[in-house]
């Protein structure tokens, strides 16, 4: 079974749920959430840009050769065969959807490009993991939905927080007289920072996978700082965030109140395409399994559980399509009558 024939199944919605939640969570938390088109896409070209790491790995195959010191390998491989490849696709893909927004567009907007891009990233890599280690698939979805996936998420946040601060210039704070300069160490800062972090993360477990005779305390103390590491990044990511949101917060009620209806939809919207992609992935094991297998019991069981999910799926995306409509319509007759009641005064 290849990774796109493992999508519609248990072990796909346990590979691809976690980055979805924190995906909302990201979108929920914005001030103004960007387009959900374009987040989108930004989110399913994360997951795509798993194709060009060979192309990016081929320029360093020759520093890759493993020298005599395995501590030393293992922070080449960390750097060169992991982090600056996996850390440059989703930069890429970050910079091809924010460079279609106005350079004045809410600096929030490239942010969250950023965590969907990371968080696609994540997504189909946790598909690949989990496909390649179907025995042990509950613990390793466990493990990797508590700190790999966010992990990844908060990389991509850096690099599109980053990027947000170099376009932006003064707008987030920096001085008038050093404004090249702090574009510049901006878009360094956006490269340089996920791969130093991802490195530093990668490197311990690197070092626990290759040797296996290492002391337990040496193992305790790398396990430890691959974790501190991890945790310590997603804190840097909420940090850039309030820093790139805090100067883009709404200043009406009226724009408030657009937030929360926003905030609403993306919940209806990811609930529901949630609740359906579930019901699709149990109808579709159900059909497998009842084609393979005489004893159909379980089938019939779990497809009827499956349309129901599917049902509510739909209903959820229908409920969120009104609650657009309606209130679009009610935020327009709120800032008409705005409007009227500034212009007699």
């Amino acid at each position: 079974m290849n990774l796109l024939e493992s999508l519609p199944t248990v072990i796909g919605t346990a590979a691809v749920a976690p980055a979805l939640f924190i995906l909302w969570l990201v979108v929920a938390a914005g001030e103004r959430p960007g387009p959900p088109t374009r987040i989108w896409t930004a989110f399913l070209l994360g997951a795509a840009s798993i194709s060009l790491l060979g192309l990016l790995r081929a320029p360093f195959t020759r520093l890759l050769v493993a020298p005599d010191n395995p501590w030393l390998a293992q922070v080449l491989h960390s750097i060169f065969a992991v982090a600056l490849p996996e850390e440059a696709v989703k930069i890429l893909v970050i910079v091809a959807v924010a460079t279609a927004r106005r350079p004045a567009a809410d600096p929030m907007d490239t942010v969250v490009y950023g965590a969907a891009a990371g968080l696609g990233f994540a997504a189909y890599e946790n598909l690949a993991y989990l496909e390649q280690h179907p025995e042990m698939w509950r613990s390793l979805a466990a493990l990797r939905s508590i700190l790999t996936v966010p992990f990844h998420g908060a990389l991509g946040i850096i690099a599109g927080a980053y990027l947000a601060i170099a376009r932006s210039g003064t707008a987030l704070g920096a001085n008038r007289h050093n404004r090249d300069w702090a574009r510049i160490s901006s878009l360094i800062l956006m490269l340089l920072g996920p791969v130093a972090l991802h490195a530093a993360f990668d490197f311990p477990l690197l070092m626990l996978q290759r040797d296996g005779d290492l002391a337990p305390s040496t193992r305790l103390w790398l396990a430890l700082a691959s974790i501190v590491i991890g945790f310590s990044s997603i804190a840097f990511a909420v940090r850039l965030v309030r820093r790139v949101a805090r100067h883009h917060a709404p200043r009406t009620e009226l724009a408030r109140e657009r937030l929360r209806q926003l905030r609403r939809m993306w919940a209806l919207l990811v609930a529901g395409c949630g609740a359906g992609f579930i019901g699709l992935a149990f109808v579709l094991t159900s059909v497998h399994h009842w084609l393979l297998n005489p004893d159909r019991n379980m089938a019939r069981v779990l497809v009827p559980i499956g349309l129901t999910a599917i049902l509510l799926g739909a209903a959820l995306l229908v409920v969120t399509t009104a609650i657009y409509f309606l209130g679009r319509n009610r935020m327009r007759a709120t800032a008409e009558g705005f409007s009227s009641a500034s212009g007699r005064g």
